[in-house]
C-alpha cells in the first residue's frame, strides 16, 4: 500500500531554516542538494513508513505515536495515520531533542 506523505508547515520551516543555515556558512549549491536528499528520504516513506522506529526521547516519556528516519545528522520525525504520512519536524540530530521540541513548541 502507498502511504501519502505531507511536511506540515513546522517542518517546512525546519527545512528554511536547515537551507539558510548550509547556504549562509557553506554554499547554496550545497544546501539545495541537501534539502534535495531530505525531501527524498521524506517521500521515500510512501512505500515503507514503518521502518523508523520510535525517538528514545519520546519513548522514556511514553510518546509512542512518533516515528523518526535518519539522513545525515538529521532526524526526520513523522506520525502515521491511517494512509498518510506527516512529517512534524525536521530536526539536527547533534542537538538535545529537548530543547529542540521545546523551540518547536514556542514557534
Amino acid at each position: 500500500m502507498k502511504y501519502r506523505v505531507h511536511i506540515i508547515s513546522d517542518a517546512e520551516e525546519d527545512i528554511f531554516e536547515i537551507y539558510e543555515y548550509v547556504a549562509r556558512n557553506d554554499s547554496p549549491s550545497r544546501a539545495g542538494k541537501l534539502l534535495d536528499k531530505i525531501e527524498e528520504c521524506c517521500y521515500s516513506l510512501s512505500g515503507h513508513p514503518r521502518r523508523g522506529h520510535i525517538p528514545p526521547e519520546l519513548k522514556r516519556i511514553d510518546v509512542y505515536e512518533f516515528l523518526e528516519i535518519h539522513y545525515k545528522p538529521y532526524r526526520i520525525i513523522y506520525q502515521i495515520i491511517s494512509n498518510n504520512v506527516y512529517i512534524h519536524c525536521i530536526l539536527d540530530g547533534r542537538r538535545d531533542l529537548d530543547d529542540l521540541l521545546r523551540e518547536q513548541l514556542l514557534r
